[in-house]
């Protein structure tokens, strides 16, 4: 049966698929019952059978975890079988069936319009849980911003830090390049249709960690402003220059991400296509995954588990 993808922020123009898998619930088990049961949970492959897998900057370290964990390796050995090669070319790679699942986030319109072009309808599942998050200069006075606040400075309808309780200086709006994972969420989960502003291309930054860098440099003082991933920013590309902002009032970090209760929130997605076959390494990986099993390793590499 054909269901539609259910997301606050988007209502995709593409037929996708949500799988559902349920898990148990251990209670009053020995510890070497419950150990037993994670051994029973845990699914393995080996290398030939590991389905191909592309993805997202951010999610390598996903991909690395989940990889070493189900081909019984350890994390520098499993790395040789995982390469990303970023967002849109994941895409692109899954919808001409040069991968079997990508790790990634939301697809943006071109992405959707060339699956439909290659008769490809794509399954869109959440897999762990993600904040989009803002960041500003460690020095800057500004503590938070409502939703409202960052669509007028990325409108141009607010110019200068004064305007939302801080200096009276310019800001540095910085943005990412289109089809890019945060451009796409940034359009998609924030500006929700309003247009956003041409930025000059010395502030559409290629790479996000070169965003989070500019942020932090700018003219060493309080001007800039950029957005990025909760997991990229706070794991994979950390600066103690930077610090994240409040959105209406609620700081990002992992509990309020999986809790529901800051606003900007977002997932981490596998996608299939939906002609992989049943039963293939690539469904079974994504099952696992699900599982309670899948979610403490994605745990452990430092992700939020699905909440709310």
């Amino acid at each position: 049966m054909k269901l539609k993808l259910s997301l606050n922020f988007r209502k995709l123009p593409i037929i996708l698929f949500i799988t559902a898998i349920a898990t148990g619930v251990l209670t009053g088990c020995s510890q070497e019952e419950g150990l037993g049961f994670l051994q029973k949970e845990r699914l393995h492959l080996d290398v030939e059978h590991y389905p191909r897998v592309d993805g997202s900057t951010a999610t390598i370290p996903l991909s690395e975890f989940f990889a070493a964990a189900v081909l019984g390796m350890d994390l520098e050995e499993a790395r040789q079988y995982i390469v990303h090669n970023k967002t849109h070319e994941a895409y692109v790679n899954l919808i001409d069936g040069n991968a079997d699942i990508i790790f990634v986030t939301s697809p943006s319109k071109e992405e959707l319009s060339y699956a439909r072009e290659k008769n490809v309808d794509l399954e869109v599942i959440p897999v762990v849980s993600e904040g989009f998050v803002f960041l500003t200069s460690a020095d800057n006075p500004v503590k938070g911003l409502t939703v409202q606040q960052i669509k007028d400075i990325y409108t141009e309808k607010t110019t200068n830090w004064s305007e939302v309780g801080g200096s009276s200086k310019a800001i540095i709006a910085y943005q990412r390049p289109e089809n890019s994972g945060s451009q796409t969420g940034m359009l998609e989960l924030v500006m929700k249709g309003e247009k956003i502003m041409k930025p000059p291309m010395e502030k559409v930054v290629a790479e996000m960690g070169m965003l989070v860098d500019q942020v932090a440099v700018y003219t060493n003082e309080e001007d800039a402003i950029g957005y990025s991933y909760y997991y990229y920013v706070t794991d994979m590309w950390q600066n103690d220059k930077v610090k994240l902002l409040e959105v209406n009032g609620i700081y990002p970090d992992k509990t309020t991400i999986s809790n529901g209760t800051y606003p900007i929130r977002t997932a981490y997605y596998a996608v299939l296509r939906s002609d992989e076959p049943k039963g293939s390494s690539a469904r079974r990986l994504l099952k696992w995954i699900l599982s309670d099993d899948g979610q403490r390793i994605a745990e452990e590499a430092g992700y939020v588990k699905l909440g709310k």
